[in-house]
């Protein structure tokens, strides 16, 4: 059983959900990345996304679209951000602190670093799955023999546009978490969110036994009250992000406290 099979099983047996906030890897650089990370374990956050920054990213908005750009600036050299980079960073936090760690990742990145070699140094740096926005389906068998070898979670999404028979697919292939994209289109902050999201959510439940986590869109402790009781667990990204970018021009340390203030307010709904 992973780490993150066994986080969701503790899970189900406490009757809580999992709230999962996404950080980009060195915005503004991995030290405060690693702060943050910290910060976010601390305040009772179950398990966190590291997005691997990327010049040509999928359906991120323009949020983390801007971290990415952010975090690959060529204008300062420290930017210049390797994945083996990152991989000593998560290595280093991942012995501080109790949730498990994924990766966002391209397969674009993952393909050219190796498959094997990739799953391996992530794994030794104590990450337990990766999320692959980008992996098709049809196009997953190799790294899906590689991950489920090495007990390591793959994780694949399913959205609202996506036909069913295709989902079942999906979650067939998928270990650790499904995560269901709530919205048609990119990630970013809502104030609303579709009426037919928790249908969706409660139809694809019949079809896995998969914890099922949704993201994209999520930003207030209201829609956290209202996914919470179909959801396993709630995805949390551009309004982390978005307090983080606030590092440029204000106190770090401040920083680090109003994103954790924020956590703590959607624990608290979680609750």
């Amino acid at each position: 059983m992973s780490r993150i099979d066994q986080l969701f099983a503790d899970l189900r047996r406490q009757k809580r959900k999992a709230l999962m906030p996404f950080v980009t890897a060195g915005d503004p650089d991995l030290a405060f990345t690693a702060d943050v990370i910290v910060e976010l374990d601390r305040r009772g956050a179950t398990l966190c996304e590291v997005g691997i920054p990327y010049s040509d990213p999928i359906a991120d908005g323009p949020v983390i679209q801007a971290s990415y750009t952010r975090a690959l600036s060529p204008k300062n050299p420290a930017h210049k951000i390797k994945v083996s980079a990152i991989l000593d960073m998560l290595r280093d936090v991942s012995g501080q602190v109790k949730m498990p760690l994924v990766t966002m990742v391209s397969y674009a990145i993952v393909h050219r670093y190796g498959l094997a070699k990739y799953v391996a140094d992530a794994q030794a740096a104590g990450i337990c799955g990766a999320i692959v926005p980008d992996l098709l389906v049809e196009e997953a068998d190799e790294l899906t023999r590689i991950c489920k070898a090495a007990d390591f979670s793959l994780i694949q999404l399913v959205t609202p546009t996506t036909p069913r028979e295709r989902a079942v697919r999906i979650a067939r292939s998928s270990t650790g978490f499904l995560y269901y994209v709530s919205v048609t289109g990119i990630t970013g902050e809502r104030t609303e969110l579709p009426a037919t999201l928790v249908d969706n959510v409660a139809w694809l439940r019949t079809q896995t036994d998969l914890p099922i986590c949704i993201g994209f869109g999520i930003s207030q402790p209201a829609h956290v009250k209202l996914l919470a009781p179909v959801a396993d667990g709630l995805i949390v990204g551009s309004a982390i992000v978005r307090r983080v970018a606030e590092a440029a021009t204000r106190p770090r340390d401040a920083v680090r406290t109003d994103v954790g203030t924020y956590a703590a307010s959607l624990l608290a709904a979680l609750a």
